[in-house]
């Protein structure tokens, strides 16, 4: 049998539970803002064995107001995007430091770094300017880049930096991969549990979690490509062709992506940048990103 592979929380459930109800997972769908948003939660170790995703809060946002592009579509899901990240952040007034995680050199992996570039840096000027940026909370800023352009993984460069900068929490931002092509830059997955760089390609590297960073670690993902055996399942299955032998396909695979990924992951970044300075600067608006970001 031909394996679905996704980062998505909410397909792997979908995909195990069907209409049933799967017990030690909670979930729930809201509309806020006329952005859909729905929450899951990994509540039992059974439960995460079953879906393939640790324990843990899942929150999915559905980014059809932008790809629409509704009147003040990009506001509204940057303000639900950034209030739903803010449910997550610790409270308090310590570090966050935010992680684009990725090779900006290949469109569809480019979504850490891009987010990167959108962010409001400002642990540096509460620190030296303290009389002028005393009320920003501390962000720091990071991308990682991937092994085979570094030589180092990307949690241990993480991991040295936190260790020096001693964060409340870390904001990892990352490409994934999604069952469906519909979902492609149009959803956005917030989660509690980190992230294992690379695992929705077939390539995982090592964990940024608490585990292995010593703090709370948000992960904040779009999908950008889906896996070519998804696709050709579910078009067997459409057809009543039943399954395609796994042996019939290339090794490991290929993915793809739309035709206009690079305005779709230009428009992501800056959404998350965005978003990420708002939930971490609470009295920020989006008129002031434009300004101090830009």
């Amino acid at each position: 049998m031909l394996e679905r592979r996704t980062d998505l929380a909410l397909e792997a459930a979908q995909a195990v539970q069907g209409t049933a109800t799967l017990e030690g997972v909670w979930s729930e769908e809201t509309v806020e803002d006329g952005v859909t948003v729905t929450a899951v939660e990994i509540r039992t170790p059974e439960a995460a064995e079953k879906v393939g995703k640790p324990m843990g809060r899942y929150v999915t946002l559905d980014l059809g107001t932008v790809r629409r592009r509704e009147d003040e579509g990009f506001q509204r899901a940057c303000g639900t995007l950034a209030a739903e990240l803010a449910k997550l952040l610790p409270q308090g007034t310590g570090t966050v430091l935010a992680v684009g995680l990725g090779n900006r050199a290949i469109t569809p992996d480019a979504v850490g770094p891009l987010t990167h570039d959108h962010l409001l840096v400002t642990r540096h000027l509460v620190d030296q300017l303290p009389q002028v940026f005393g009320s920003f909370r501390p962000l720091a800023a990071l991308s990682a880049g991937v092994l085979g352009t570094t030589g180092v993984e990307s949690v241990d460069l993480v991991k040295a930096v936190a260790a020096e900068l001693r964060p409340d929490c870390v904001i990892a931002v990352d490409a994934l991969a999604s069952q469906s092509m519909k979902r492609l830059c149009t959803t956005v997955q917030l989660t509690n549990t980190g992230i294992s760089p690379g695992a929705g390609v077939g390539n995982c590297r090592k964990a940024l979690n608490r585990e292995t960073l010593g703090v709370p670690v948000i992960a904040v993902g779009v999908p950008t490509v889906v896996d070519v055996n998804t696709l050709v399942r579910d078009a067997l299955e459409e057809a009543g062709q039943g399954e395609l032998e796994p042996e019939a396909l290339a090794p490991g695979g290929a993915f793809v992506t739309t035709r206009d990924i690079d305005e779709r992951v230009a428009e992501c970044g800056k959404l998350i940048g965005y978003a990420v300075n708002l939930a971490v600067q609470r009295g920020l608006t989006l008129e002031d990103m434009e300004g101090m970001v830009e």
